[in-house]
């Protein structure tokens, strides 16, 4: 009965610690937050470095030097909710300082150092008592050291699978960064068009509006027609302009 109650409430903890792992992740790069962390003004978090990544993807041509951007000032939107987040001259260090989660991570981290009873591991099926720790570029599937040696794999290239691991998230969170970074180059050009389609519409009805003003002095509607159409024709190419 002691047992059982000992592994409920071991049970109960680790999940405790799960939860709050989840909420100390970056959107961006899938890890723990990094220090420095910034609070954007939609009360999301990200790692500095990340929001500087987000802001260079949203802002290609800007210039800039040692990999940081350094034109003063920008936009970018918020990788969780999209809000707009505008910089000042200072850029992404001008962003606040979220440290109440720089210390919640602290804590975080120096309660999962004390040691624990033994996690599960995933385990091969083809041999029960081997960990699952290798990874087959070939079949591109995890598995075990035995199935390299004896087994299905033992003619496949296999690398470490926590190296994988790694380069497979970090690939996953540059492609990330890129997708918000042209998301938002999209909605701005999409912006763009709507506001030039409305410009659009106001000059096509303004010279309607003249047309109907002058008709009863010409005494024709026709003869006005050509004098519409020419009007319209040289304010688009004005837009061009």
């Amino acid at each position: 009965m002691s047992a059982s109650l000992n592994y409920k409430s071991f049970s109960k903890e680790q999940q405790t610690m799960d939860n709050l792992e989840k909420q100390l992740i970056c959107p961006i790069c899938l890890e723990m937050f990094t220090k420095p962390v910034v609070i954007l003004p939609c009360q999301h978090n990200l790692c500095r470095k990340c929001a500087s990544d987000i802001f260079q993807a949203s802002n290609p041509y800007l210039p800039t030097r040692g990999g940081t951007t350094v034109a003063s000032g920008g936009r970018f939107r918020c990788p969780s909710c999209r809000h707009e987040v505008v910089l000042d001259r200072h850029g992404v260090y001008g962003l606040q300082r979220n440290l109440l989660v720089e210390n919640i991570i602290d804590i975080y981290k120096q309660e999962s150092t004390r040691p624990e009873k033994k996690s599960d591991q995933p385990m091969c099926e083809e041999h029960e008592e081997e960990r699952i720790n290798i990874y087959c570029l070939n079949c591109e599937v995890p598995t075990c050291s035995l199935c390299k040696v004896f087994g299905a794999h033992k003619d496949c290239q296999v690398a470490p699978l926590t190296h994988v691991f790694q380069r497979q998230k970090s690939e996953l969170s540059d492609g990330i960064a890129i997708l918000v970074g042209s998301n938002d180059r999209v909605q701005g050009v999409i912006s763009q068009l709507e506001d030039t389609c409305r410009t659009i519409e106001i000059g096509f009805e303004a010279p309607s509006l003249q047309g109907q003003a002058a008709a009863p002095v010409s005494g024709s509607g026709a003869d006005s027609e050509p004098a519409r159409h020419i009007f319209s024709f040289s304010w688009l190419n004005s837009l061009n302009e």
